[in-house]
């Protein structure tokens, strides 16, 4: 009875999903049929992609989403792996840049042009190599600009800088056995996985070492997933040792007991959960279901209160989840999904029926924006910052992107000296030279000059971004 009447209250009581009619969606795309369970669709506020079958090779399709309808067989893919792409995300920070990891071992990570792919994209602004088996994760830290994680079937996670193509960090000794998923926390300073031997950890990249873990968090042997909520708990789904599907959700610091767990069903498709931080709602989509069950987190009991099924006739072979900043506010669109059927993507929209047409502000609460708050070197470095937020009140105009530059460090600097007479004369006399306190003051100061510089063309960019906006308002 209590959970009756906590639920009732909710404002997400009613929300309801619908799928868009047969003209809006994408059709005719041979989506992939690795055994993979990775979402295979990610999306945002410009382009779907989707991983589709590429004979000899990785592929996926880049979509401008207005581009619904009967996709020819010759439209342009990104297909410059050599194994089948297995996982893919867009970075936060930038619409047109992607990241893909495949069975061949590698990252790339690719720039989109702003109107589309108008020929196959083979080129990837950057390959990262650091893998030794498949790569069937990658995930883009949330608000520090080019920093890209990586998880492999070596059981190894890599963090990379994608600004300058490096590896980072490398976490090799934690996970023994194969990590089923990988997700950052708010504000990207932790990350918690979901591992083949039943153990969810809480790992610090940065110091390198495991907070928390938990032994046994579901105890069936099927893949279990596990995520951050905004208030730092963990949810979990996976399976209980009679086969019936649970959800969880814990307390990192205290790992012993979950908060709630409840037992669904007996289905067996791996539960993908999607989360969204400003309403505190969880999208349960099971590969191969026909469902999407939706559930609010709270902090009264039960904690994870079950709101409503969305049924369709289809299985879904995955699943993409817009962020909130591409959803129509003005239809109190509170999320949108991507689905996959074998041979086409059909977006599905949930909203709450309200009967006015203003901005609902309890529903839009500001979201994280497309800037990011930190540069990679900050966070390496050890600072965190939340993501930088914006209000939907006049819904999102997408400003433009800067084109992602890879600055390699030159190897060729790092290499030892060969033994050239003339060489050994001179080294002496460099190292002297470079202890020299007036050199240092001096490289100081150009540092410093540099560090300005860097400022006033961001703000110079932040300036022209918000009067292209406005521009773009008036015209309308």
């Amino acid at each position: 009875d209590t959970m009756r009447r906590v639920v009732r209250q909710s404002k997400f009581r009613h929300v309801f999903g619908q799928a868009v009619k047969n003209d809006q969606c994408y059709d005719d795309i041979r989506v992939s049929r690795v055994t993979w369970d990775s979402s295979f669709c990610a999306v945002n506020p410009r382009f779907v992609a989707i991983i589709v079958d590429a004979s000899g090779g990785g592929a996926f399709l880049v979509l401008p989403l207005h581009k619904t309808g009967r996709i020819d067989k010759s439209y342009p893919t990104v297909c410059g792996h050599t194994g089948p792409v297995l996982d893919i995300d867009w970075c936060p920070h930038n619409d047109q840049v992607i990241a893909s990891g495949s069975e061949d071992c590698t990252v790339m990570v690719w720039q989109i042009p702003e109107n589309g792919l108008t020929l196959s994209l083979t080129e990837p602004v950057v390959v990262l190599e650091g893998h030794s088996k498949r790569v069937g994760i990658v995930a883009w830290h949330p608000t520090a600009r080019n920093v890209l994680l990586s998880a492999g079937c070596d059981n190894a996670i890599i963090i990379w800088n994608v600004g300058t193509g490096e590896a980072l960090i490398t976490l090799d000794e934690m996970h023994v056995d194969m990590i089923y998923n990988v997700s950052w926390n708010r504000n990207g300073s932790l990350i918690c996985t979901a591992s083949k031997d039943k153990k969810v950890r809480v790992i610090d990249p940065r110091k390198q070492e495991i907070v928390a873990e938990k032994e046994k968090t579901h105890e069936g042997a099927r893949p279990m997933r596990a995520i951050f909520l905004a208030d730092g708990n963990i949810f979990t789904t996976g399976f209980s040792r009679m086969s019936e599907r649970q959800l969880a959700l814990w307390n990192p610091k205290n790992m012993e007991e979950p908060i709630a767990l409840h037992e669904m069903d007996t289905s067996n498709g791996v539960l993908l959960p999607f989360y969204d931080p400003d309403t505190n709602i969880i999208y349960l989509c099971g590969k191969g279901d026909s469902s999407i069950r939706y559930f609010e987190i709270t902090d009264e009991s039960p904690y994870v209160h079950y709101l409503n099924t969305f049924s369709s006739k289809e299985p879904q072979r995955g699943m993409g989840f817009m962020p909130k900043r591409g959803l129509d506010v003005n239809k109190c669109e509170i999320a949108r999904f991507f689905k996959l059927h074998e041979r086409k993507c059909e977006p599905i929209i949930m909203t709450v029926p309200r009967k006015s047409d203003l901005f609902q502000d309890d529903l839009y609460p500001d979201t994280a924006g497309p800037e990011a708050a930190l540069e990679a070197e900050e966070w390496f470095e050890g600072k965190n910052a939340d993501p930088i937020l914006i209000s939907l009140k006049h819904g999102y105009i997408p400003g433009k992107n800067r084109d992602l530059k890879v600055v390699k460090k030159n190897i060729l600097d790092n290499k030892p000296a060969t033994n050239k007479k003339s060489d050994l004369i001179s080294a002496p006399k460099k190292a002297a030279d470079a202890s020299n306190p007036q050199n240092e003051a001096k490289l100081a100061e150009i540092l410093q000059e540099l560090r300005c510089i860097k400022d006033s063309i961001s703000s110079q960019e932040e300036r022209i971004s918000r009067l292209e906006q406005q521009m773009a308002k008036i015209s309308d």
